[in-house]
């Protein structure tokens, strides 16, 4: 019989065979010109659709001559600017947000009232599915408990499989809905099953927004304050959409465009979030700023903090990857508008919560980081934080446990999917089938 440690052995054997045959020279790349990660050498996407969903401009041409600019990020023909502050200073702005993405244009009071309304009362799962499904297999990895719980659900639904655009936008609705509580019970099945805490389960309360609620059925006295409720809804509606161009998204209009149904798609997508590469990045920078204040002597500390990243970057602290998480961005370069808007928020929810000092840290290594990132790599395009730089700290600072970070990212990122999906099935009637050349060499069978 093979043991565990057979089958490992064996598994090695097996890679290292794979390598040997799946090794492919990057010279090969060049020749036929086939761009790695759809991205070619400059960073900018290959054009694979059309979308009015959302956008991103990074460049503008000036005098003739391409020139970076601070970031903007655009929802349906508005700036996240104008949206983020068209709201009142206590308002929640989730539901009218994802209103604009899903149906493209914002809603009147009572279009609002009727939607809200309707997440309301999608605001539920079926009877016992939180003791039958969520806590019969509570894990850390939140995502993948998530993902089982989606793919579920289906099960649920007597209409699982029809695609016609209305029922997948009911379904889109009732998932952005139940996501919040599939995420946060998650995290009490795991803290309670794996951890040996109390069990929580509040239910969502009517009169309370999908930030108030997340905050409300994640703590055990169900107490918040507005500014954290706010600062919550200002994250995930930051998180919300992000040009269409990302790896989830892309994941979600490729299986849409298959025939897929709605639960089996937005499953997709979780498990591309799930990726370290995509829906991480927040955990790696809380995880940084640990090791930071390991080695740094506090805020004041300009002269260790200055070492500690440029050994960072020489791959010798940390994790010895050379990077300072959370600074750059794929396709931002002056600033992450995302990040602004943010930057605003952090500041008060920090003086509100006493950590001052923490928040100083973040804005020494946010000034510093660049120049030496730009000094050693000699990057000149410029080198800003992106919005996960601030979002784990925010996170933190609300009290949401790290394993609930890429989580929260996907409750916010949901409603940017459906508008994905939606828009497939109006505009597209092909399946996504990209071209992958082979360079494979053709062999003669051995002699037996």
């Amino acid at each position: 019989m093979m043991t565990r440690a057979d089958a490992e052995r064996y598994a090695e054997n097996m890679e290292a065979v794979c390598r040997r045959n799946d090794d492919i020279s990057p010279r090969l790349y060049d020749e036929y010109g086939v761009k790695k990660g759809l991205r070619d050498e400059n960073g900018r996407g290959v054009l694979a659709g059309l979308t009015n969903i959302s956008k991103i401009i990074s460049s503008k041409i000036i005098n003739g001559k391409k020139t970076q600019c601070d970031g903007e990020l655009w929802y349906r023909g508005y700036r996240i600017e104008d949206l983020i502050n068209s709201l009142g200073q206590d308002e929640m702005g989730f539901e009218r947000t994802a209103y604009l993405l899903l149906l493209g244009e914002l809603p009147s009071e009572s279009e609002l009232s009727g939607f809200s309304e309707l997440l309301t009362e999608s605001r539920t799962l079926p009877e016992d599915f939180t003791s039958d499904v969520i806590m019969k297999a509570p894990s850390a990895d939140i995502m993948n408990s998530m993902t089982r719980s989606i793919l579920t659900l289906a099960s649920y639904d007597e209409k699982a499989n029809d695609t016609s655009v209305s029922n997948s936008l009911l379904q889109c609705v009732k998932l952005i809905a139940e996501f919040p509580l599939l995420a946060v019970y998650a995290y009490h099945a795991y803290n309670y099953g794996e951890r040996g805490n109390s069990m929580i389960v509040h239910r969502p309360e009517k009169e309370l927004s999908t930030a108030e609620n997340l905050l409300m059925m994640l703590r055990p006295d169900r107490r918040f304050t507005p500014i954290e409720a706010k600062v919550l809804d200002t994250a995930l509606i930051l998180h919300m959409e992000h040009g269409g161009g990302n790896n989830s998204t892309f994941t979600t209009r490729v299986v849409t465009s298959s025939g897929s149904d709605t639960y089996s798609t937005i499953a997709a997508a979780m498990s591309s979030l799930k990726g370290p590469k995509h829906g991480g990045a927040n955990i790696k920078v809380m995880q940084m700023m640990d090791d930071i204040k390991e080695h740094v002597n506090g805020a004041s500390d300009i002269g260790g903090l200055t070492d500690h990243l440029a050994k960072m970057i020489d791959k010798e602290a940390f994790d010895r990857k050379g990077l300072v998480y959370g600074m750059g961005h794929a396709v931002y370069s002056l600033s992450d508008p995302r990040e602004r808007i943010f930057k605003g928020y952090v500041e008060k929810l920090a003086e509100a919560k006493g950590r001052e000092e923490d928040y100083m840290l973040y804005k020494n290594v946010e000034e510093i980081a660049p120049r030496i990132i730009a000094e050693k790599r000699r990057i000149y395009k410029g080198v800003s934080p992106n919005v996960d730089f601030y979002s784990g700290f925010v996170y933190d600072m609300l009290g949401i446990p790290r394993e609930l970070y890429t989580a929260i990212f996907a409750a916010a990122r949901i409603v940017g999917w459906s508008a994905h999906r939606i828009e497939e099935l109006i505009c597209m009637d092909k399946i996504i089938r990209p071209a992958y050349m082979s360079v494979m060499e053709e062999k003669e069978m051995p002699e037996p």
